[in-house]
């Protein structure tokens, strides 16, 4: 039997004292890579020794193969609630796609306690149909950005939330991989629209998918990671084909998948990927929330996003641990580090959202590139970390043409966003770095920052 992280007990733990004192909706935040299905598995169990009931709930028919291989680790046999799978209806533990569960509710009664993957994504329809017919039950959330897509919270399910530890806190204790971020100059996405909490993909698609910019993404692959196993994150379809193309015709062997793609067709380019015959992967919203393959070294971003839920997920892709892995690589490519700061950043997360909601300016992370070797880091440096190039004082603007990935130094840029956050103790001192930083809501983001202190000062006097 697989024992528990001391970290993960310690969420089980809290999460078993609120069910204690009457709270039936639980939502747990913890980072990507974590092992979120592994503790899913132990509580799943615990509740089948006493006689109850459970559903885990994924939202891709991938994660399903992923869950069973987890879940067998404790000596689990569970029922699959998804297309293609034969059900075992009398299994005390089910693993439910939300798709196939949402049109066969009525072959099942209420259990006794569902557990909700990546439940950011509650607010869809789908989802909403089954929480609500499931309402007698108890309901524990899990995901690493409990923020819809949108950045609204998930107060109206959930009334309480218990945290896992940072990325950080991961990294240094070696749960998760150290990383090395490479940044290039800003893409002009001024002209692009937004609808429903991020950028309308056709018009994303035409600033994106251009062969330069798949170009430097291609070169910089093979100056940083040559021969590393990466996952590339597209627009559209058509958008990542095209990726995939310029990649073969380079001599890097990639492939391309979707949700559109057939299952035994993804199952079999997952395997070839994992057991290095595909060096690439390029894919469109399909392998982010939730997949769990530790072998992935490079996450290449190319798809801008104003979610930063979407980042988060994609950023985390490429940080488990695995043997020989020293560092895992995130080129991006798409100027979300600007946007949104940095995958260890420490985010005040509460049940009404993210006080990272509303999307950063480029300025809001301190760095500068130099000249001489395109390096990225703290602006504060008067000499370069990485060639000993003496800056001036005169800016140097970096255009995105250029095509020169530079690293952002993460622990000189994460600490003076955190000092500047902390030095804003009241909610006019608040509003006003809001302000600074470029947030559209620099008043509501103050008021989430007040309300997660609050939260923490009154869980370290409960603990």
């Amino acid at each position: 039997m697989i024992k528990l992280r001391d970290y993960q007990s310690n969420i089980i733990n809290n999460v078993r004292a609120l069910m204690y004192h009457g709270n039936k909706s639980i939502l747990v935040q913890s980072p990507c890579g974590s092992g979120k299905t592994l503790l899913t598995a132990h509580m799943l169990k615990t509740a089948s020794s006493r006689g109850k009931r459970s559903f885990f709930i994924v939202h891709r028919r991938e994660l399903i193969k992923q869950s069973l291989d987890a879940f067998s680790l404790l000596g689990l046999k569970p029922g699959i609630i998804s297309s293609g799978w034969f059900e075992i209806k009398n299994s005390p533990i089910q693993i439910a796609s939300i798709q196939t569960l949402s049109r066969r509710l009525n072959r099942y009664k209420v259990p006794d306690l569902v557990v909700w993957d990546e439940v950011h994504h509650v607010g869809a329809k789908t989802w909403g149909k089954v929480y609500e017919h499931f309402s007698g039950a108890y309901h524990i959330g899990l995901t690493a950005t409990p923020c819809r897509l949108d950045g609204t919270g998930l107060d109206k399910w959930f009334s309480k939330m218990v945290s896992g530890p940072s990325v950080q806190w991961l990294i240094d204790n070696g749960f998760l991989s150290k990383y090395k971020i490479f940044a290039p100059g800003k893409i002009d996405t001024s002209s692009v629209h937004s609808r429903m909490g991020d950028y309308i993909t056709s018009e994303l698609l035409a600033i994106v998918d251009r062969p330069t910019i798949t170009g430097d993404a291609i070169k910089h692959y093979k100056k940083l990671c040559p021969g590393k196993r990466a996952i590339v994150f597209c627009v559209s379809i058509e958008h990542s084909k095209h990726v995939v193309e310029q990649f073969n015709a380079s001599g890097i062997p990639a492939e391309h998948i979707d949700g559109e793609t057939e299952k035994y067709q993804r199952d079999a380019a997952i395997k070839r990927f994992a057991d290095g015959k595909t060096t690439i992967l390029s894919n469109v919203d399909l392998v982010g929330e939730g997949f769990d393959l530790p072998a992935i070294e490079v996450g290449i971003l190319l798809r801008p996003t104003q979610s930063l839920g979407m980042y988060i997920q994609q950023s985390g892709r490429a940080l488990r641990p695995y043997p020989g892995k020293e560092c895992a690589f995130i080129l991006d490519h798409a100027g979300n580090c600007q946007r949104h700061g940095l995958p260890c950043d420490d985010r005040e997360w509460t049940l009404k959202g993210s006080t990272g909601k509303n999307k950063q300016t480029e300025s809001s992370v301190k760095i500068k590139t130099c000249p001489r070797c395109y390096a990225v880091q703290f602006s504060g440096r008067e000499v370069c970390s990485y060639c000993g190039y003496e800056f001036d004082k005169s800016p140097r603007k970096v255009d995105y043409e250029e095509g020169n990935l530079v690293e952002v130094d993460l622990q000189k840029a994460r600490r003076i966003r955190l000092t500047e956050q902390g030095k804003a103790e009241s909610f006019e001192a608040l509003v006003a770095l809001g302000r600074k930083r470029g947030y559209k809501r620099p008043f509501l983001w103050a008021k989430h920052v007040l309300n997660a202190r609050k939260a923490r000062e009154a869980y370290a006097k409960q603990n």
